[in-house]
Parts: structure tokens; sequence; C-alpha cells
């Protein structure tokens, strides 16, 4: 049976663009079309879609508020259409904490090389949200708290999260392996942004490691997503810059449209940002960015591999455990996409599959903090 799509925006050309875009494909169909969040709201009601495509900046109703109100009273996978802008990556995050599962910009020539790809890319991602619809749940949004100062820091913003308890009070997690570590490794895609903030929110401000989180996402986006997790977590969230030394307790957020390697030594590696090569599918990869850590840290490092569509990962995490590395995989259950994660443990490289709320917590009682 064919996924039903509901394709909502107020531009009567855009409609048309993307339900031409996705009858295309035998696996999709357009239901209906609607011009504003308030008749979305409605129409997702009476229509039922399995997915739906969503503008951000509508009349009567914006999608944000739309988002808010679909998942709500009925609880649909949505794929957002923003602009590639400071504000337009705002208003996607806010709309990926509304319950939103992923989003495209909405010049598709700003993704894709070619129209061939991005037709494809669009019918990939209806598709790969779509089935997703069973799990989906509406995501509180974050509260707001008080500044609180730490010793040698500007102000920090607390965690809201539940205080850790000591690991050997915690269930489900996996036994501590007693390695040495020198790096937390992070890679993910589709769903990446709620999925990071889960994790990242689990770690305290004493975290004694340096972090790095590869996320496919625009160059615009980058910065202020690094801003938010930044004000939402305990440690130190920055969008990374080339020549950035890595410190304990920071995380740093490969830049959209860049890779990110290291060099250096551990203990006193620094960050290189570079263009890198135009045949490479991901601006940034997770496998580039990983087998740089196997060249510069050796088998001292955790990588995880979060939600994701593709295989992203995959070879450098095997780098990785060639080296003695420790490979963890987001398990099925709890992905937007099981692709990234299904990659690596596949191929037997991942040493655990764990539900995203254990994740945080996981890290913690691992990696000593």
């Amino acid at each position: 049976m064919a996924i039903r799509v509901l394709v909502v925006d107020d531009s009567s050309f855009f409609r048309r663009r993307v339900s031409e875009i996705l009858n295309q494909d035998p696996l999709l169909t357009v239901v209906d079309t609607a011009a504003n969040g308030q008749e979305a709201v409605e129409k997702a009601k009476s229509v039922r879609p399995d997915v739906i495509t969503m503008d951000i900046e509508m009349p009567v109703m914006d999608g944000i508020s739309a988002v808010r109100a679909i998942m709500k009273a009925t609880p649909t996978p949505v794929l957002m259409f923003s602009s590639l802008t400071h504000d337009g990556a705002k208003a996607t995050l806010d709309a990926l904490d509304a319950g939103a599962m992923d989003f495209l910009p909405k010049r598709f020539e700003d993704i894709a090389r070619s129209k061939e790809e991005a037709i494809l890319l669009l019918q990939q991602r209806v598709k790969a949200i779509a089935r997703r619809r069973a799990i989906i749940s509406p995501r509180p949004a974050a509260a707001s708290r008080p500044p609180v100062a730490l010793s040698g820091e500007r102000e920090r913003v607390p965690s809201t999260a539940a205080p850790v308890q000591p690991v050997n009070e915690r269930r489900g997690l996996p036994r501590r392996s007693g390695k040495s570590y020198q790096l937390l490794a992070i890679g993910t895609s589709t769903g990446g942004p709620v999925a990071l903030q889960k994790v990242l929110t689990r770690l305290p401000a004493g975290f004694p490691h340096p972090i790095v989180l590869i996320q496919h996402m625009p160059g615009t986006f980058t910065t202020a997503f690094a801003a938010r997790l930044d004000g939402l977590c305990q440690i130190r969230v920055k969008e990374a810059e080339d020549g950035d030394q890595l410190r304990p307790g920071h995380a740093y957020l490969a830049p959209g449209g860049k890779q990110m390697l290291f060099e250096g030594r551990p203990g006193a590696a620094r960050l290189r940002i570079m263009d890198g090569n135009d045949k490479v599918n991901y601006k940034p990869c997770v496998d580039i960015t990983f087998a740089s850590a196997a060249k510069t840290f050796g088998g001292n490092v955790l990588a995880v591999v979060l939600t994701g569509m593709g295989a992203d990962g995959r070879e450098g995490a095997r780098l990785l455990k060639e080296q003695g590395a420790n490979i963890w995989a987001q398990d099925e259950e709890t992905c937007v996409v099981y692709g990234m994660p299904q990659a690596v443990a596949k191929a037997g490289i991942a040493s655990e599959s764990l539900p995203l709320p254990l994740i945080g917590d996981a890290i913690v009682g691992e990696m000593g903090a």
C-alpha cells in the first residue's frame, strides 16, 4: 500500500511541485494539500495521512504551531521545509522540538547536485520517516531555568534531566568495560538534533573528556544548533572552529558544509576544519571524523552512532574498532531512521545496541564521569 502524504504550504506552486515529485514514486501518493497550518491540523484529522510535509512560514497558523497541534491531536510524522538562513535554522529547530521528525531546505538545489538527486532525496526522506509513525509522541518543550555560575566559567544553565544515579543503581546499562578514554565521538543524521539533545543533557559539567559531534546539517544550521545545545546542557557546546584545542567537558559540533579532523597528539589535540572533497556525499562526514580520531587517539575512543539514514559512520567505526575503540549504536526501536546504527550493528562493529533514553547515562557510567 502506498504511503499517503499531506502537503502543506501557502504557495500553490510549491504544493504542486512537491506533489508532482512525490507522486512520481509508486510507493508514495499525495492524498491532499493545505495552504496554512490550520488547514493542516484539520486535514490531519480527516485525511489521516501517513506523513505530512510542512512549511514553516504560513498565514493563519504557522508550521511550528501546526506541528504542536497535530502532535497533540493526531500524531503524524512531519517533514519540515525551511529556508537556509539563521532565522530559518532557529525556526526549524523549534519545529523539531515541537515534534517534527526531519527537515529539508525549501530550495532543493541547496542540497542536491542535480534535479534527479533532489527528487530522490525528498522521496527517500518521506519514506524513511513514514516507517516511524507507530512510535511518535509529543516532545515536551524545554523549561526555562535560572542561570548558575560555575567556577571559572560563564553563567551556565543547569539541566532539567533527572539527577544521575550511581552506575550500580541503574538498570539496563552495559557493564563498565574498564577501558581508558581520551575522546567521545558521536555521529548522527535524521532525527539527530533531538537525539543529541537527549544524550548530551545527561552529561555533567565535570565530564572528563572532550566530545566531538558530527550531525548531517547545512552550514547555516550548525551555529544555531550548537548555541541551542549550549543553553540546554551542563557541558559546554560550540560550533567547531579550525584550531580549537580539545578540552574536557566541551563538545565541538562539526560545521555544516565542512569536514572535521584532528591533528596533534592525545592530551594536546586540535581540530582541523576543512572544505574536503566535493565527491564525498556528506559534509560533515562521520566516517572522515571517526577515521581521523582512529589515527590520533587509537583505541582510546568511545564512538556512538545515533539515528540517521544511510551508512555513514560504519567504515570510520571499523577503523576505530581495529584500534581497540569501543563502538555503540542506538537501537532500532528508538531511532527515527535505523540506517546508520543498523549499518554498524550488522557489520558486527558495535559492542552495544542501546535505547536512546539510556545512552547518556551509559556514557557517564562507561567514561568515568
